[in-house]
């Protein structure tokens, strides 16, 4: 595999579910594959998408070695980081680097509320212990804490291997964040991909999307790339309603993007991990039409 570039699309895995319960090992294969196929730089795991504050230890561990196993080295892979105590998070930093992991992504311990200064100790604990390059994830509207600017700042200054972020904000923010940052940290941003044109055109290195649209999302970034600004404008319009539909919540991100890429990889029905949103017969009947406009992946 060639060295790894901050750069690009990188999917991150949905956690798909058997009718017993257990994580579906097939389903899951599936879409490592259709990612590989439709051109992705990198993958990723264990993130919201994955729903990984439902899975249990084991899970969170199977579902990283999964990844690795199907990747075969195929495509570099990002590994967020669960867990309560910088010990806990410490250890499966060490098993994603055994297994092969390109970067981790830190996410805050669920506890709450945690002040600023207590987040640096957090993550500054975990990223002296990591072999490997760390980002955070820093989504304040999504996990109810996250760092300000300096904060960010304090934290690269005070940690070399802190080298990416992977941030849930508006362009604006986002161009606010990379230039106080001075260029230091590369910028992954998510949000399903809402103003994926002008977050890249603020310095975003990349994006880690879900996988529903990631082919569509992959033509937008290489457009950019070729300096087609218009093409990727273009390109970007064609999808905005649905991201905009799948991402008035992260439940409802969940319940349909899930279901989006389910049909779109040929699966069948999908089982929820409870609790879930329950899809309704108008917002399946709205997928249906993206799937037939998208293709199969």
């Amino acid at each position: 595999m060639a060295s790894v570039s901050w750069r690009g699309i990188w999917p991150i895995l949905y956690a798909f579910f058997g009718p017993d319960g257990r994580l579906d090992r097939g389903a899951m294969r599936a879409q490592v594959e259709a990612c590989v196929r439709g051109g992705a730089h990198g993958l990723a795991a264990l993130g919201l998408a994955t729903e990984v504050s439902k899975l249990t230890p084991a899970e969170r561990s199977t579902v990283m070695a999964w990844l690795a196993e199907d990747l075969g080295r195929r495509l570099p892979f990002a590994i967020t980081v669960f867990g309560e105590t910088p010990a806990i998070q410490i250890a499966f930093v060490r098993e994603a680097a055994a297994l092969g992991a390109a970067w981790v992504i830190l996410q805050p311990p669920p506890q709450r509320p945690l002040g600023q200064d207590e987040l640096l100790r957090f993550f500054g604990a975990v990223a002296d212990a990591s072999p490997l390059p760390v980002a955070i994830q820093n989504a304040p509207q999504y996990l109810g804490v996250g760092l300000d600017t300096e904060g960010l700042r304090t934290l690269r200054r005070n940690h070399a291997n802190f080298v990416l972020l992977k941030g849930e904000a508006s362009a604006v923010e986002i161009a606010r964040q990379i230039e106080a940052l001075h260029g230091e940290v590369a910028v992954f941003n998510g949000r399903g991909g809402l103003e994926l044109p002008d977050i890249l055109r603020a310095g975003c290195a990349g994006m880690i999307p879900a996988p529903e649209c990631f082919d569509a999302q992959l033509g937008i970034y290489d457009a950019l790339a070729r300096g087609a600004d218009d093409e990727a404008d273009r390109r970007y319009a064609a999808v905005l309603p649905l991201i905009v539909f799948l991402m008035q919540s992260v439940d409802q991100f969940l319940c349909y993007g899930k279901r989006l890429t389910a049909r779109r990889l040929g699966l069948g029905a999908v089982h929820d991990r409870q609790p879930a949103q329950a899809p309704t017969p108008f917002g399946l009947a709205c997928l249906e039409r993206w799937a037939k406009a998208l293709g199969p992946l």
